[in-house]
């Protein structure tokens, strides 16, 4: 016969005795502790003239596919009772929690490997320079925003580049911009401040191994150019 897991029911309160409220148990407990519809019960605040937030929540996670990476925003606003703004707190929350952990321990082997970690700032209207730092196996330490510019240039300082880096201890890092313009051949100033971080690079003993130009639908590799050299390990 076989066990099936059966979720306790929670006793009933004491008259004059108030249940924790699920965003007090993540303050006192942390976020793990909930279950799915209670995090989405977090998420929603409140629920609506005809439904309870205890309901709706339950509605919810039967409409997420949780073996999906893409959240279905159209399925949730055929939903009765869910407006646009609780639709896209769901949708952002679920999209922020994606792009975190679909970079955690990512190995970096080529320029591909990190288009789609950085795609999502694609379509910004300002130029955002990217960090990422890589372990000595070069899986994804972490992904960061260094700065933020004009239209059609940020300014970067090799010391704000490698501060988190080193703090990581970093063994080599990719960078990354976008083009706004959506032409991803790289300026002279790109190429010189690649030459830079090089240079810091290699005083740090942490290499650059390629600085990629993108746009929404595709990417200018330095490595895949000719205009940095493929880093090989000592």
């Amino acid at each position: 016969m076989e066990t099936q897991y059966v979720l306790e029911k929670r006793p009933r309160l004491e008259k004059g005795k108030r249940r924790i409220d699920v965003r007090e148990r993540i303050l006192r407990d942390g976020p793990r502790s909930l279950a799915d519809r209670e995090l989405v019960a977090a998420i929603l605040g409140s629920g609506t003239a005809g439904k309870s937030v205890r309901i709706l929540s339950h509605d919810v996670c039967d409409a997420i596919d949780f073996g999906k990476q893409e959240m279905n925003v159209d399925k949730l606003r055929e939903m009765p009772g869910l407006g646009s703004a609780k639709v896209c707190s769901i949708a952002a929350a679920i999209e922020l929690g994606r792009r975190f952990y679909s970079a955690k321990d990512r190995r970096i082997t080529m320029p591909k490997d990190v288009f789609p970690l950085i795609t999502h700032f694609a379509d910004r209207k300002q130029e955002h320079f990217l960090c990422v730092s890589l372990n000595g196996a070069h899986e994804v330490i972490a992904i960061r925003q260094v700065s933020s510019g004009l239209v059609n240039k940020t300014v970067v300082h090799p010391r704000e580049i490698f501060a988190d880096p080193i703090t990581d201890r970093a063994c080599a890092i990719v960078v990354a911009h976008n083009h706004p313009s959506g032409n991803i051949e790289p300026s002279k100033e790109d190429i010189d401040i690649t030459k830079r971080l090089q240079e810091a690079g290699d005083i740090l003993g942490i290499p650059v191994l390629d600085h990629l130009v993108f746009c929404h639908s595709s990417y200018y590799s330095f490595v895949e150019h000719g205009l940095i050299t493929p880093y090989i390990g000592e």
